[in-house]
């Protein structure tokens, strides 16, 4: 499980969208970029479908997990 609370690019509160994490500014889970990255769309796509996610946003997760996932394999 990655550590989001160092990526700035999402956010949690318990109050709303059921505690998920969400985009920062926006109620999109990043479950739905995963979802949708899984059923072949582009983050180009995944940003045009859904508006207040910027690319950089989607970068820093993409980031942020491979280096999560670097981490721990190496352990």
């Amino acid at each position: 499980m990655s550590i989001w609370e160092t990526c700035p690019a999402v956010e949690r509160n318990p109050g709303r969208v059921s505690g998920a994490w969400v985009f920062t500014g926006t109620r999109i889970p990043l479950s739905a970029l995963y979802e949708n990255l899984a059923a072949g769309a582009t983050v180009d796509d995944f940003v045009a479908w859904f508006p207040g996610v910027e690319r950089k946003q989607v970068r820093a997760v993409l980031e942020h997990e491979a280096r999560e996932l670097r981490n721990a394999l190496a352990r």
